[in-house]
């Protein structure tokens, strides 16, 4: 496999890349025997996140005293990528329940922290995200869900689309209207999946990361204790950026693991399949094709560790986040094609990964903030608002 390389400026210490290595050894040995099958009969390997949890990498960046890891983003970007290597699905499962810990950690108060954080760094809980709706994607203030003031609780109704985790979840970080329209009348609820009138309406069949759990939530009355509101009340659209934003670096390391399983399996079969009585990477029409995939998989790497440091610092890194995940992504779509072609009519076969490869790269353009408006984001902070 190849190895990670970064200029000093992003040298990975040795804890992290420890935490890096425990992830691919776990992978390697509790998702790549099983992954060819569990893709092929759309199989959520609930089990696996129990064994994530005993190796401490369900909620790496929790501090230990809730019952995480108690390291940081750079550590949790590579245990993402290793995921991703094997097993894309397995690791956005991991990366939405990861943004859910740290949406808890950072904007939650001590009671809801000392609920929820250890179940969920134990592997007990899987936690899940209800953002979208049917009328409600990219513009996410758009959303007409609606939680209504009933005394000391909260009466919950309407319908969440593309949740992940939603089956199997313990508790969803949900969001719903509490005022006017707009972003300023949205509020963030922490709901027990367990409660009455919540309803998993609807599995969403998928082209890719198929092992990852995506389905509709119905919410019919569904009644929450004042105490489930996450943050203030009003703030839930600005909490929800905030997740979606360190989020970006969970998808942006996961569209890197892609990227890193096409170069590997890329070379591999340059080297072993052989045309016109040598191997096929001594042409350079398959060679350069390598060489540019191992460009962009280092570039891709130093913008998701170079965000992910920046929020270790504390400091801005929305920015960063948006370019890593724009690139990363882009880059693991685009290649993840030429090592189907690299491949030729094996490729196309579900004989060898990379057709799996390529069906999993597409979704890293599209959620948690499609390619159109990390371009978006990352224009505005040059250019302003000029509209």
């Amino acid at each position: 496999m190849t190895e990670t390389h970064l200029t000093p400026a992003f040298a990975v210490t040795p804890q992290q890349r420890a935490i890096g290595d425990l992830a691919r050894d776990v992978a390697a040995r509790e998702i790549a025997p099983y992954i060819a099958t569990w893709d092929r009969e759309h199989t959520f390997p609930r089990a696996l996140y129990s064994k994530l949890a005993a190796a401490d990498l369900m909620a790496i960046v929790v501090p230990e005293n809730y019952g995480g890891a108690g390291a940081d983003y750079v550590s949790y970007a590579l245990a993402v990528e290793e995921l991703a290597r094997v097993d894309a699905g397995s690791a956005v499962t991991l990366s939405v329940h990861a943004m859910i810990c740290s949406a808890i950690l950072r904007l939650g108060n001590e009671v809801q922290r000392r609920r929820y954080l250890p179940t969920l760094g134990g592997g007990d809980t899987i936690a899940a995200f209800a953002l979208t709706e049917p009328g409600a994607g990219s513009d996410a203030s758009a959303l007409t869900s609606t939680a209504r003031r009933d005394g000391d609780s909260f009466i919950l109704n309407g319908r969440k689309q593309w949740c992940t985790n939603g089956s199997y979840a313990g508790v969803t970080l949900a969001m719903f209207r509490t005022g006017d329209s707009g972003s300023r009348g949205v509020s963030a609820f922490l709901v027990d999946n367990d409660s009455r009138g919540m309803v998993v309406e609807k599995i969403t069949e998928k082209l890719g990361i198929r092992t990852s759990n995506t389905c509709d939530i119905a919410f019919d009355d569904v009644r929450v204790p004042a105490t489930a509101l996450l943050g203030e009340e009003g703030a839930g659209m600005t909490m929800a950026l905030s997740a979606l934003t360190a989020g970006r670096i969970g998808i942006a390391a996961q569209a890197t693991g892609i990227l890193a399983a096409c170069l590997d399996a890329s070379v591999k079969f340059a080297k072993e399949r052989e045309a016109f009585g040598k191997p096929i990477g001594a042409f350079e029409g398959i060679s350069f094709k390598i060489a540019q995939m191992a460009t962009d998989l280092d570039a891709a790497r130093l913008l998701v560790y170079r965000a992910a440091a920046l929020c270790d610092r504390g400091e801005p890194f929305a920015i960063e986040a948006s370019k890593a995940k724009l690139f990363a992504s882009t880059a693991a779509r685009r290649h993840a094609a030429e090592a189907v072609q690299i491949h030729g009519g094996y490729g196309y076969t579900t004989e060898f990964p990379v057709e799996r490869y390529y069906r999993d790269a597409k979704i890293t353009e599209i959620y948690e903030g499609t390619s159109e408006i990390q371009q978006m984001i990352i224009a505005r902070s040059l250019l302003g608002r000029l509209d």
